[in-house]
């Protein structure tokens, strides 16, 4: 059995460097490129010609952008609306970038903590902005919860501030270990289908596909989550509570 931890190995595609750093293109930036191209093409084609009866890959489109827009109303309100373009390319990314890492001999972006951790970031500093340009100092109010009595309240802003700063990291984590843990147990288990088919021929075979069955809606749920907990994160920032 090989090791299972191989398949996250970010290898060198084309070796480059710029002022003594190493800036070479990996299998890791071929996939997130791939992951971009794909969402583009989908929506080129999708919006291409319209029509009103859609066709399959317009109502592919069409569903995705009502999902997101939805999201966006139940969680954030109508003013979410102006930050549609924000989740949704969020969204679209995590996703493609979940589902090429279920493809045979691929590999899986978002099962790095330095890639999630980097987006979880700059989703944080994004919605720190949107919450200070709209609220000011005001926002600080965020973290004293009102009618909490004033002796409780230097330990319930310690409390607040800690749980706030530990977004970025609890969202890039939550996202990197569910990734990771899945392939993980898919190769394992693929080991053991391997021989147990030298044994039983073909009887393993339902097994495996089960499991891919499940990791791809691991994928997908782990972008749905992903997304939620940003819009969840906005309407904190939008409408202070």
């Amino acid at each position: 059995m090989s090791n299972p931890l191989e398949q996250f190995k970010i290898k060198t595609l084309i070796p480059l460097e710029l002022a003594g750093f190493d800036i070479s293109f990996t299998n890791s930036s071929l996939f997130m490129m791939l992951a971009v191209l794909f969402v583009c093409l989908l929506f080129v084609l999708a919006l291409r010609k319209p029509a009103v009866i859609p066709s399959r890959i317009q109502s592919t489109g069409e569903v995705l952008f009502e999902f997101i827009s939805n999201l966006l109303k139940e969680f954030v309100g109508s003013e979410g609306r102006r930050y549609f373009p924000l989740i949704f390319t969020t969204f679209m990314f995590v996703l493609l970038c979940n589902l090429l890492g279920m493809l045979p001999y691929s590999f899986t972006v978002t099962s790095h903590i330095v890639v999630t951790f980097a987006l979880g970031m700059s989703i944080f500093l994004i919605v720190n902005i949107i919450a200070f340009a709209r609220n000011g100092f005001a926002f600080f109010g965020f973290f004293l919860p009102s009618g909490v009595p004033l002796i409780m309240a230097p330990m319930m802003i310690f409390i607040e501030v800690f749980t706030y700063l530990a977004r970025p990291f609890s969202l890039s984590v939550r996202l990197a270990a569910n990734m990771m843990a899945g392939h993980v147990l898919l190769k394992v288990l693929a080991g053991f289908v391997v021989m147990m088919g030298l044994v039983s021929g073909w009887v393993p075979i339902p097994i495996i596909s089960l499991m891919i069955g499940f990791e791809v809606f691991v994928a997908v749920l782990q972008a749905y989550i992903f997304t939620i907990l940003i819009c969840v994160y906005l309407s904190d920032a939008v409408n202070m509570h």
